[in-house]
């Protein structure tokens, strides 16, 4: 089963900032910011009461933002964040009956999986690109080096303790098509208010090199 492919999504920047949002507010002028930058492509995790209103604010009023929804934990969140204007949806972890019901959505998911056995099976499911979550925990450039050989159809957006410092070691791998991070909108700049920093810190993170797809 072919399922929407994110990669077309993937390939406009090499970081995917993961936000979480205190108010709707703030999360129109956090995406304005990132977007500015350079990053586009912004999951707002749904781990606040603002999040699904501050999704479809983004999506009505930051027109060169992609926003898309994390977090998504349970099947009747899918619908409601399709709804909000989310562009892409993408899951911390995958149990049977939340993999079947993202399989059936209609825009971009990026399951996420921990395991060789886990990634395997969303995998046959027909999703292209997985979450590898939480990256650094679960074994990070080495889990994902051991995986390119048996597996070397596999691609992935690795999210969960990736920093400026480890970054490019994620990037440079072929299988990584884009990572997933939190450093580009630190809570205590959203918080301040203060646009001009993470305007500064996403023109960084989107002049990253990445393997998967060389200039």
């Amino acid at each position: 089963m072919s399922l929407p492919d994110p990669s077309f999504l993937l390939a406009r920047a090499p970081v995917v900032p993961v936000v979480t949002v205190p108010s709707v507010a703030a999360g129109v002028k956090l995406a304005r910011a990132l977007a500015e930058g350079g990053l586009p492509l912004i999951e707002v995790t749904l781990r606040t009461p603002a999040a699904l209103e501050a999704i479809a604010a983004i999506a009505a009023e930051v027109p060169d933002a992609i926003v898309g929804a994390g977090t998504v934990t349970r099947p009747d969140l899918i619908q409601k964040c399709i709804d909000a204007g989310a562009r892409f949806l993408v899951s911390p972890g995958c149990p049977p009956a939340l993999a079947e019901a993202l399989a059936e959505a209609p825009v971009p998911v990026m399951p996420g999986c921990a395991t060789a056995t886990e990634a395997m099976a969303l995998h046959a499911m027909g999703f292209p690109v997985l979450k590898l979550f939480p990256a650094e925990a679960v074994g990070g450039v080495n889990l994902l080096k051991s995986l390119a050989g048996p597996l070397p159809d596999l691609r992935f957006c690795p999210t969960g303790g990736i920093s400026p410092a480890n970054v490019g070691s994620y990037l440079a791998q072929p299988n990584v098509l884009a990572v997933g991070g939190s450093w580009v909108a630190p809570n205590e700049s959203v918080t301040m208010g203060d646009w001009e920093q993470i305007v500064a810190l996403a023109k960084a993170a989107a002049k990253l090199h990445r393997a998967a797809f060389p200039l």
